[in-house]
């Protein structure tokens, strides 16, 4: 069980958000906090996913909750396509006014022979390009093409860029592994809280609109 809120060691208020998006296809329940300690209670009916919505958790430091409710008789798509959604709108909810961050950050994360380079810009506009080459259609119970779907409609809710790069890799596990991992250690990067400043970080004077 997820502990309740507090106040980090700094007296800043934990950044937090629930999103429940309910559908015909559907129904998503995420709770994400950006000041967590990677814990995570994830249960997509997709073992997969589970697995690599852990990883986005553990290795972000962020803790994360994961209900899912799909039309999974019917194929994947819908369930992947909402829980990323709803994600991306937990994050950009957390985020709130996103003065202080440090904004941009990138990470390359190898798993043995897979390596993938993740850029991310929180910059309040959501854009994707996903560049991985999977070599089979799935692993376990998550088709391989959903995976940068997902990842689009993370980045899209999310109002941030994206950019995923496969450098190496053979297999699809460790691909998709390294893909997770990276993103997650991008994103931790990106939303800390740069010290001695609640500045937004941008010209515009604005990353919300």
């Amino acid at each position: 069980m997820i502990d309740p809120p507090h106040e980090s060691e700094s007296g800043l208020g934990m950044r937090e958000a629930s999103v429940q998006r309910v559908t015909k296809e559907t129904k998503i329940e995420v709770t994400l906090r950006l000041e967590g300690s990677g814990r995570s209670e994830i249960d997509t009916g997709i073992g997969m996913l589970d697995h690599m919505l852990d990883q986005l958790a553990r290795h972000g430091g962020f803790d994360l909750t994961v209900k899912a409710a799909g039309d999974l008789q019917v194929d994947a798509h819908h369930t992947v396509e909402d829980i990323g959604l709803a994600l991306g709108k937990a994050l950009n909810d957390a985020l709130g006014d996103r003065a202080g961050i440090s904004r941009m950050a990138d990470r390359t994360v190898p798993l043995d022979e897979a390596l993938v380079h993740v850029v991310i810009d929180l910059s309040g506009r959501g854009h994707a390009e996903v560049g991985l080459d999977f070599g089979s259609p799935m692993v376990g119970e998550l088709p391989t093409q959903l995976v940068p779907h997902l990842l689009e409609s993370f980045a899209k809710e999310g109002r941030f860029a994206l950019h995923v790069r496969q450098l190496a890799g053979e297999n699809d596990h460790h691909i998709m592994e390294s893909t997770f991992k990276a993103l997650a250690r991008a994103l931790r990067d990106a939303v800390a809280i740069v010290d001695g400043t609640d500045n937004v970080p941008s010209t515009k004077g604005t990353l919300t609109s």
